[in-house]
């Protein structure tokens, strides 16, 4: 864990230094909220499940911005050979990049909801709410920091990494949707199940990325 740790926090500091991705992922999520609350009827009296739309489409598109960012600098640089010949496991690595993917992420998402909540007068702070943004975060930053590391090799890796990625994230959004949906109803019917599908994929598909990382970054 310490040498996880490190590799996590060292991706943390590179990226508050340039401040460059992480403004541009908080930037295009406030700007995405913001435009699709104008963008619905505001005379309508039940917006719940546009605005758990919204708001799950702009978590998502705005993680693909910064999503393996650290993978492709440093495979640009040539220094991500030097941690494959550090006495860590790829698995060590994938759970650095994992965490520091998941920490930028959810940072955005914690500025997000509370300007979401007051736009939309929904309740995006609800316990709930934030227990479902955390588990679906962490299946798309686990993921993605998988399939970042298969797109990083590519010459078009920016339209890559969006081909291979969202066709195994559909299960999450749609779940993510569903469940915050729910909440933002007051009804709590299929709540349940919806979380445990993310729970479920969660386990499934980060386990199988830490287990399979050695083998993408070798190849």
């Amino acid at each position: 864990m310490q040498r996880v740790l490190a590799i996590a926090w060292k991706d943390v500091l590179i990226e508050f230094r340039s401040r460059q991705f992480l403004g541009a992922m908080l930037a295009f999520t406030l700007v995405t909220v913001v435009t699709l609350n104008f963008a619905f009827d505001l005379d309508r009296g039940d917006r719940t499940s546009d605005a758990a739309g919204a708001l799950w489409i702009a978590f998502f598109f705005a993680g693909m911005l910064g999503l393996g960012r650290s993978i492709a600098l440093e495979r640009d640089r040539g220094t991500f050979e030097g941690l494959l010949l550090t006495p860590v496991d790829g698995g060590t690595i994938f759970l650095g990049k994992f965490l520091a993917t998941l920490a930028s992420i959810l940072f955005v998402e914690v500025v997000t909801l509370p300007v979401f909540a007051v736009l939309y007068d929904l309740p995006a702070l609800h316990p709930w709410v934030l227990g479902i943004t955390l588990v679906g975060t962490i299946g798309f930053a686990g993921l993605g920091t998988l399939f970042s590391a298969v797109a990083a090799t590519g010459r078009a890796r920016e339209v890559l990494l969006p081909l291979l990625l969202f066709p195994l994230l559909v299960p999450v959004l749609i779940a993510a949707v569903q469940a915050t949906a729910q909440v933002f109803q007051g009804e709590r019917d299929d709540l349940l199940s919806w979380f445990n599908l993310l729970v479920a994929f969660d386990v499934i598909f980060v386990t199988l990325a830490y287990l399979g990382f050695s083998y993408v970054v070798e190849e």
